[in-house]
């Protein structure tokens, strides 16, 4: 699942990368706090997989091509087929590797196989309006600024306001089967 040029590949996640994973994620708690929250042990790990069993939610690595070390990994939460045929996207980048291209690489990887192989019309990426990077990150990757919504996601403790940002697939797009022809 990568583009030949692009110095990334994207993984699905599995419990098997799990200490990889944690351990990432702990090494990045400053980075990440306190725009979200993401498992770091290995009993939060297997209760936040249990999430993408059901399909509506997937999970993915961005995974460095040249060393397979794991740069970020980014979720399409809540997938609507019917007239919507759209989810939202959640993305992370891990410390050792920020700062560097890779989710950028990462998530235009994840646009790509949103748009044409999931076959969906919309993503939606909400952010924190203090997490400056993540925002310039979304419109440099074209997503458009649509609004606030106020107490979005419970994050830290509290009730977070998030900017709400989307994207939709260009032509030539080929709907999934579910998309009503009326």
């Amino acid at each position: 699942m990568s583009n030949t040029s692009s110095r990334v590949e994207l993984h699905p996640l599995t419990l098997a990368d799990q200490d990889e994973f944690c351990s990432l994620v702990r090494a990045s708690a400053d980075l990440h706090r306190p725009w979200m929250q993401l498992p770091a042990t290995a009993e939060e790990f297997r209760t936040w997989m249990r999430r993408f069993e059901d399909g509506t939610n997937r999970g993915y690595l961005i995974r460095v091509r040249e060393t397979g070390a794991a740069a970020g990994t980014v979720n399409i939460n809540s997938i609507i087929r019917g007239r919507y045929q759209g989810a939202s996207v959640g993305y992370a980048a891990f410390a050792p590797s920020a700062g560097q291209g890779y989710m950028a690489e990462g998530l235009t990887a994840v646009l790509h196989h949103a748009f044409n192989d999931l076959r969906l019309h919309r993503l939606e990426a909400n952010v924190q309006p203090g997490n400056k990077a993540s925002l310039r990150l979304v419109e440099r990757l074209g997503f458009r600024y649509e609004g606030l919504s106020p107490a979005y996601l419970f994050i830290d403790g509290a009730w977070r306001d998030h900017e709400r940002w989307s994207v939709t697939a260009t032509a030539p797009w080929v709907p999934d089967p579910s998309l009503p022809e009326i």
